[in-house]
């Protein structure tokens, strides 16, 4: 039998219909069904200023939308080959960083509402406030922060933000331990997430699955490591597992919250001085550039004519890692209760992956996502 799951539905933090071809209670094939909250953002940002264009790049997403303003900027850097002064980059740091402790805690405790283990809902949820609160004391937003501008960023920061963020930090550092541990002791939890929702290497591999989706498969991969701030002044171990289940992709969230709270304090403690931002004459030119979001690998492709968006061109990691959940992780799901936290486990953001729709030679519909400008 076919049990549509969606587009409405307590499980799915976005609309998207899943389609489950059942043998029992066995999930034989998954399929999923885009097209609930297109917006075609792409198509809106062509022929506006950067200027404009940046804040809707902040909207692709709502909990990956940092990220996506730093990868817009440092795109449009690229083009007009210029380069943020070092303290606006460790201050991008610590808001990057900020932003995946806060992304990685949404996720999980969203994951263990579809397994109805409330606590750790709760104490998940409760520990993210206190990074949304440091987000907002450094920036004044929330989740829309507006922090960034092509050549550095918008506003400073002193010792007045920095103490009460390294306060935020010590709680959630002192508190995560005994939260990390109730999911990777309990038993309970376990027989929920071990062995299920299982996808190789191979198979990651082949779905294209980025992030911590991917590196719970075994790829060791975090773009990070490319960046060239990260590479030249920070330092950080990528976390890695092999399992490939539900447990694997939670857990590997969880063990990144450490590094980037090591991050932020190593931002802080060598924060150099100097100016926050480069005055940049945006030439017309054609650039890619590649950042780490939460979720994963973030590529914008732009093409300028002056000040304006000639081209532009997003793949988000989302689109990668729901294919992926569709095609490796739920088949074999032993229930249709674990196929619902198997599809959470990918942490998947609709939003970003819905914006500009193009057809294949075949006329079939498919995502721009799949595809290069050049």
């Amino acid at each position: 039998m076919i049990l549509p799951i969606g587009p409405i539905h307590p499980g799915l933090k976005e609309p998207l219909r899943l389609k489950l071809q059942l043998e029992g209670e066995k999930v034989i094939k998954a399929e999923i069904d885009y097209g609930y909250v297109h917006r075609g953002i792409e198509k809106i940002m062509e022929g506006k200023t950067w200027q404009k264009s940046i804040y809707l790049a902040e909207r692709i997403c709502g909990i990956c939308s940092y990220e996506h303003t730093q990868t817009f900027a440092e795109t449009i850097e690229k083009i007009s080959g210029v380069q943020a002064p070092p303290r606006a980059q460790y201050l991008r740091v610590i808001t990057n960083e900020l932003d995946r402790i806060q992304s990685h805690l949404l996720a999980n405790s969203t994951f263990f509402k579809t397994l109805d283990h409330e606590v750790l809902f709760i104490h998940v949820l409760d520990m993210r406030e206190y990074i949304m609160d440091a987000i907002e004391l450094l920036t004044g937003n929330r989740v829309n922060m507006g922090w960034n501008v092509v050549g550095g960023v918008r506003m400073d920061a002193d010792e007045s933000h920095f103490k009460p963020i390294l306060e935020k930090l010590d709680v959630v550092e002192e508190r995560f331990p005994r939260v990390r541990e109730l999911f990777a002791e309990g038993p309970a939890v376990a027989l929920r997430n071990k062995n299920v929702g299982l996808m190789t290497k191979k198979e990651a591999i082949l779905g294209r699955a980025v992030g911590p989706i991917g590196r719970a498969s075994g790829i060791k991969k975090d773009y990070r490591h490319d960046h060239p701030t990260y590479q030249d002044y920070f330092d950080f171990k990528t976390i890695v597992r092999n399992e490939g289940d539900n447990y694997a992709r939670t857990l590997t969230k969880f063990d990144e919250i450490p590094e980037s709270i090591s991050l932020i304090r190593q931002a802080i403690e060598n924060m150099p001085k100097g100016d926050i931002r480069t005055p940049v004459n945006v030439k017309s030119g054609y650039a890619k550039w590649q950042g780490e979001a939460p979720r994963g690998e973030v590529a914008y492709h732009i093409e300028t004519n002056g000040n304006l968006i000639k081209h532009i061109s997003i793949r988000t990691p989302s689109i990668a890692n729901i294919d992926s959940c569709a095609k490796f992780m739920l088949k074999d799901v032993a229930s249709v209760s674990d196929a619902v936290s198997t599809y959470a486990s990918a942490d998947p953001c609709i939003a970003c992956a819905e914006r500009v729709s193009i057809t294949d030679e075949t006329g079939k519909t498919v995502n721009k996502d799949f595809f290069e400008v050049r």
